[in-house]
């Protein structure tokens, strides 16, 4: 797709953010002849930049929540900014909801619902929610997808695309964050967040993650009453983290309900590999009966075995205070192992920043911020980190606040490493369960099926005296002849040497034979020992390496 001009705008508000924080070559490349243009493009600080991100709709309010996860992006007053990114906007007139709900779900409102309110709960940039009670009398809330916003969304990728591209091929930040890279994955999760029917599939499946947590709730579908614009799922009753006053609080047993919640997202990451990645205030509700409740799942993480054991590394070592591990293990999940500065210096900043977390007070301690700044040290120095560990940064950085709401005195750190050692043995236990137990029951099966073979062979060959063994090791043939060549150039050497000695002496040796005025045989002696010289000096620079 062609960069358009009102694109190159575009670009220079959101590059703004990083070549105000780059090098002067960054800044050059991206065409700000000061950094009055910068202001003039973006707004001049966070918050006018998040209100411009708002302004641009949808696509862009998701692209700010986006960019809210990487710490090894964004500086960090930016993040704090985007994190109050709102997504409220005007809502749909119900006349166009009740034609989207009977089209999709095929039948009029009144026959699927015996009462379906037309002011709706929550109205954002991409769908709005109503309450609404099914016929068998059930409380129920619709989500209902606004129209024609994918089709705004497709157009918005395309200039945001072609933004990337341009950005990738222009500047030396693009060639190390490779943007268009980070526009397709949000382009994947952003067409997967309006696909209600994934939702709908991702709701179930939380469910059965987390039926061990018995302060978890997770709303279900009602099966035959979703489609891709339609969402139709039980009603939480409950209230916003951030909205429980003091007296509320007393009611029920806080720090308790936040470790069961930490200890439920680090089985979901750890063990499950499957995790609902934005658990902000607005996405989890206290019930009357004080269960915590996760909506809006239109976000998940998945997350590899692999992934998995690297994550598991990394917060073991932050929360055992390791700081030379972290290092490591950031060092082995980054997709670049080439540091652009000394590996000392790097090892140092992880460890400034590990101590300092470590000794850093609880109501101050945030350990999902710890993460985010160790990715935005690796960036630092030329490490990519693939983008699951930034999400997870973000995850924790909101399960932190959501921790010290409920609980003034809990520390995530402590409950963090309480449940490691439980989640090892769950880690344990589900890749057994996943599959690796039939699979070694196989190749033990195979191999006892096939042993008596092997032995019957083996003892043959022993009898027949046919054992032999192939050993890969350095090549003796070469390794003489590499002996031999020294020896000869030792020996040519010193006989050499000897040559221009004897001649040496031999000059005080009055003769008639002269050469040039000097005694004859001398002569001819530094002369056949000069030439020989010269031959050891053209064949070693010749053959030796």
């Amino acid at each position: 797709m062609k960069l358009l001009p009102q694109h190159l705008v575009l670009y220079k508000k959101i590059a703004w953010l990083f070549v105000r924080h780059a090098k002067p070559a960054i800044v050059e490349q991206t065409n700000f002849a000061n950094e009055a243009d910068c202001d003039e493009a973006s707004g001049g600080d966070p918050e006018e930049f998040v209100d411009s991100l708002e302004k641009m709709g949808p696509t862009f309010v998701k692209l700010g929540q986006l960019l809210s996860t990487r710490g090894d992006l964004m500086p960090l007053r930016f993040i704090t900014a985007l994190e109050r990114l709102q997504d409220n906007v005007d809502p749909v007139d119900f006349a166009t909801v009740r034609e989207v709900v009977e089209q999709q779900l095929g039948v009029r409102i009144s026959k699927a619902f015996s009462w379906f309110s037309e002011q709706p709960v929550a109205s954002a940039s991409l769908g709005q929610v109503h309450r609404a009670r099914m016929r068998d009398g059930r409380e129920v809330v619709v989500k209902v997808q606004r129209p024609n916003v994918l089709n705004r969304i497709s157009t918005d990728l395309d200039a945001l695309e072609a933004i990337a591209n341009y950005a990738d091929d222009h500047t030396e930040l693009g060639k190390k964050y490779r943007f268009s890279g980070i526009i397709e994955q949000f382009r994947r999760s952003l067409i997967e967040e309006l696909d209600y029917e994934c939702e709908a599939q991702n709701l179930w499946r939380m469910k059965n993650v987390l039926e061990r947590f018995s302060k978890l709730f997770v709303p279900q579908p009602i099966e035959g009453f979703f489609t891709r614009k339609v969402l139709t799922m039980e009603y939480v009753d409950g209230m916003k983290v951030t909205e429980l006053s003091g007296v509320s609080k007393t009611e029920f047993e806080g720090e308790s309900l936040a470790e069961e919640l930490f200890k439920a997202y680090l089985h979901q990451v750890l063990v499950e590999g499957f995790y609902h990645s934005d658990p902000h205030p607005g996405n989890l509700l206290i019930t009357p009966d004080h269960r915590a409740a996760l909506i809006d799942l239109g976000m998940v993480g998945r997350l590899s075995e692999s992934m998995q054991d690297n994550l598991f590394g990394l917060l073991t070592a932050i929360s055992e205070n390791d700081s030379d591990r972290v290092g490591e293990v950031a060092l082995r999940m980054s997709d670049t192992k080439e540091l652009t500065q000394p590996r000392s210096a790097f090892l140092s900043e992880i460890a400034d920043l590990v101590g300092r977390s470590h000794d850093a007070a609880v109501r101050h301690l945030q350990f999902g911020s710890v993460v985010m700044e160790v990715m935005r040290i690796c960036a630092e120095y030329g490490l990519r980190i693939p983008r699951e560990i930034s999400m997870l940064g973000k995850t924790l950085l909101n399960l932190d606040r959501i921790g010290q709401s409920l609980a003034m005195d809990f520390n995530p750190r402590d409950c963090i490493s309480k449940n490691l050692n439980s989640i090892a043995r769950s880690r344990s236990f589900e890749t057994l369960k996943r599959g690796s137990a039939i699979s070694l029951l196989l190749e033990f099966k195979e191999l006892v099926a096939k042993s008596p073979q092997r032995l019957n062979d083996l003892l043959a060959i022993l009898s027949e005296n046919r054992l032999r063994l192939d050993v890969d090791a350095v090549d003796e043939a070469a390794l003489i002849q590499g002996f031999q060549k020294i020896a000869n150039r030792i020996a040519l050497g010193a006989i050499i040497g000897a040559l221009i000695v004897g001649a040496s002496l031999m000059m005080d040796i009055d003769s008639s034979f002269t050469v040039w005025g000097y005694p004859g045989f001398p002569m001819l002696l530094f002369l056949v020992s000069g030439f020989f010289g010269l031959l050891f000096i053209l064949s070693i620079l010749r053959h030796d390496e």
